[in-house]
């Protein structure tokens, strides 16, 4: 009997092996999306009863750390729904893959190659020695963010929500920041608290460390010097300061004076510190201060360009990458000077880089257009909410214009679609199209018109 155990077990060692590693995290992405959503099916979960369609929806936008929602959260969890909700996040922002790994240490089971090669799937990592180091790192990271960021917003929500309350609320915005979910426990998002200096400084810190990668992290832990630092850690500060930069300043310039967002607070500082805040959750972090519906269309415009670039790769974050974003537009400069090598700090950037950049912009225009292109075929509403909601489903942003609660049954699978994808990765679904092959034979070149 024990014989036979244990050729079974091979035999399933065997089969695992031959699963794709993106394969795998998808399936575990979309098995905690199921047991999320019976858990919201619980009669202690909700206060008032939820349909599958609620239930399923709200569970893969935890487990994609989106944000987007068709219930209301105050009148839908109880406690114990909010916990569920939080630990679904906690799940999707740091990589089932991950999460598994610290399990597996804690009952002291050794954690073999096929292990690590899924962990280096969802990590995006090149080595394997380095993975439990960057795994205890990401633990801990997150661990002192959250708490440190509860303590600090229980500065505003104990006052007024009481001593058990407010801590639990603080928690669960911290929770939601560092894994850039955007989830809040009122109806109006964080509106009520947009003059409150604590929740404008606290939160941004929060999602812009979880949506900036930990691969950077830990390389600032580590190394502490510029000159140190790898090139994917100068891309990514660079073009993250450069993208907040622009995303403040232009909506301060864009909302300024719009009585809906920007013009109803009288002091100027009162309207930076709001363009702050707003213009930096659209990397992914799904708050708001304000209401999204009253943007002017240029704003929204904006909104949704920094939307689909989204974070950082090894992140809690969504969109084509700041990397992606950077490299296309190195390669962009590098056309039009007649350089036929990229460089950036004085590294220089292959070209099997600059195909999955190509790859990876390609096939995430798509995703956006066909979602776009059934979301408007089957729903009723503004193209430009639709064009709104669609590029904060991709990048698992989470704000909306008010379309969330409109959408159909139809509408709703299309939009967890997408924010699934946008979760799991556009080349993940590449590697599920792609076939692997040697070509055995080389042909000369030719040469093709473009333009």
């Amino acid at each position: 009997m024990a014989f036979g155990l244990s050729v079974s077990r091979q035999r399933l060692a065997r089969r695992l092996l031959h699963v794709s590693p993106p394969l795998s995290l998808a399936a575990l992405y979309f098995v905690f999306t199921v047991l999320g959503a019976l858990s919201f099916k619980l009669p202690g979960a909700t206060l008032v009863p939820m349909t599958w369609s609620e239930a399923f929806f709200t569970a893969t936008s935890a487990v994609t750390v989106t944000g987007l929602s068709v219930v209301d959260p105050v009148g839908a969890f109880t406690m114990f729904g909010e916990a569920v909700l939080m630990v679904l996040i906690q799940l999707g922002g740091l990589g089932l893959m991950t999460f598994a790994v610290l399990v597996l240490a804690a009952l002291r089971v050794p954690v073999g190659l096929t292990g690590q090669i899924y962990r280096r799937e969802e990590l995006n990592q090149s080595s394997l020695h380095r993975l439990m180091r960057l795994v205890k790192r990401i633990f801990q990271v997150v661990l002192i963010c959250e708490l440190l960021g509860a303590a600090l917003l229980a500065v505003s929500f104990v006052p007024m929500l009481g001593l058990g309350r407010g801590l639990w609320v603080a928690l669960f915005h911290s929770v939601s920041a560092i894994n850039t979910a955007g989830f809040s426990t009122f109806s109006s998002g964080l509106e009520p608290f947009a003059g409150d200096p604590v929740v404008n400084v606290v939160i941004p810190l929060l999602f812009i460390v979880g949506g900036i990668g930990y691969v950077v992290i830990d390389d600032i832990a580590r190394l502490r010097r510029w000159s140190r630092f790898s090139l994917h850690t100068k891309i990514m500060l660079t073009g993250s300061a450069a993208l907040i930069l622009w995303g403040w300043g232009a909506f301060a310039a864009l909302e300024w004076h719009n009585p809906e967002t920007l013009g109803q607070f009288d002091s100027p500082w009162l309207r930076i510190m709001v363009a702050w805040f707003q213009g930096v959750t659209p990397r992914t972090a799904g708050f708001n201060t304000v209401d999204v519906a009253g943007m002017h269309d240029s704003t929204a415009l904006m909104v949704i360009s920094l939307m689909l670039i989204g974070g950082g790769p090894t992140s809690t974050a969504g969109g084509i990458k700041v990397t992606t974003f950077v490299v296309m537009c190195l390669a962009t400069v590098a056309f039009f000077q007649r350089r036929t090598q990229l460089n950036a700090f004085g590294r220089s950037i292959g070209l099997p880089e600059v195909l999955k950049v190509m790859a990876l912009t390609a096939i995430s225009v798509v995703l956006v257009f066909i979602g776009v292109f059934i979301l408007s075929a089957t729903q009723e509403g503004h193209f430009l909410d639709v064009c709104f909601e669609v590029a904060s489903a991709f990048g698992t942003v989470g704000l909306s214009r008010g379309f969330t609660g409109e959408l159909t049954e139809p509408g709703r699978v299309v939009i967890m679609a997408i924010m699934f994808i946008g979760r799991v990765g556009p080349l993940t679904l590449g590697y599920f199209l792609a076939t692997r092959s040697v070509p055995r034979v080389r042909f000369p070149e030719g040469r093709i018109h473009l333009g």
